[in-house]
């Protein structure tokens, strides 16, 4: 089990906000809020000194919103996993923050367990739904998908990529992927990357989309 604490960075305009949030995250075992920031400006700024592993990040802040502010952290920062926090519930805004690249979506007034919960899985898996996001991911997706959906082979994925794609769609680990299919860590992940490249996603959570819309992957 790895005992690394998760280390997380909030990126709200709202102080008494991010305040709220810190002090349910103190309670969490194994997680630390290391860096704050108003908005997406600030935080690229502070970045320089210090990278978290998950980044909660919202979506409307002066100077630099949380869309760009997930473009210009996919582009300098591609490790760091991304989860919005947002009030928003919009199917076509969930998507499309989906696939330029955050890694999650979860709402304001969710629980403080979902909020542990979704931590948790960005950092472990690459991406955290949950059921009504999961709803609207879908909607959106089939309220923008018009075009006749292309076949696997197109893609030239190889039966063992099928079944790490599938694998990952169900939620599991690296390491709960590697005991299934009786291969090594480094093997999967270099499945992984391969389907990212392949499909050209930025990330685990855009991967997703895409096998969704190629109809790749069954949900």
């Amino acid at each position: 089990m790895n005992n690394k604490t998760i280390k997380v960075g909030i990126t709200d305009d709202h102080a008494l906000f991010r305040e709220g949030v810190k002090l349910i995250i103190d309670n969490f075992e194994g997680i630390e809020v290391i860096l704050e920031a108003e908005n997406g400006r600030e935080l690229l700024t502070k970045l320089k000194n210090e990278v978290p592993d998950v980044i909660l990040l919202d979506l409307e802040m002066p100077e630099m919103d949380g869309i760009e502010t997930t473009q210009k952290l996919r582009e300098y920062y591609p490790d760091i996993k991304v989860l919005i926090l947002s009030m928003h519930k919009e199917e076509r805004m969930i998507t499309y923050l989906m696939e330029i690249g955050a890694n999650g979506y979860i709402l304001k007034d969710a629980a403080p367990g979902e909020f542990e919960e979704a931590i948790r899985s960005v950092y472990e898996k690459g991406f955290y739904f949950n059921e009504s996001v999961s709803f609207a991911m879908l909607n959106g997706l089939k309220d923008k998908t018009k075009k006749p959906p292309k076949i696997g082979k197109d893609y030239h994925l190889t039966s063992r990529e099928m079944e790490v794609l599938a694998l990952i769609a169900q939620g599991l680990t690296t390491a709960e992927m590697g005991e299934k299919l009786f291969l090594s860590s480094r093997t999967i992940e270099g499945h992984r990357n391969n389907l990212l490249s392949k499909l050209d996603a930025k990330n685990t959570a855009a991967l997703i989309i895409k096998a969704i819309q190629e109809k790749l992957i069954t949900v």
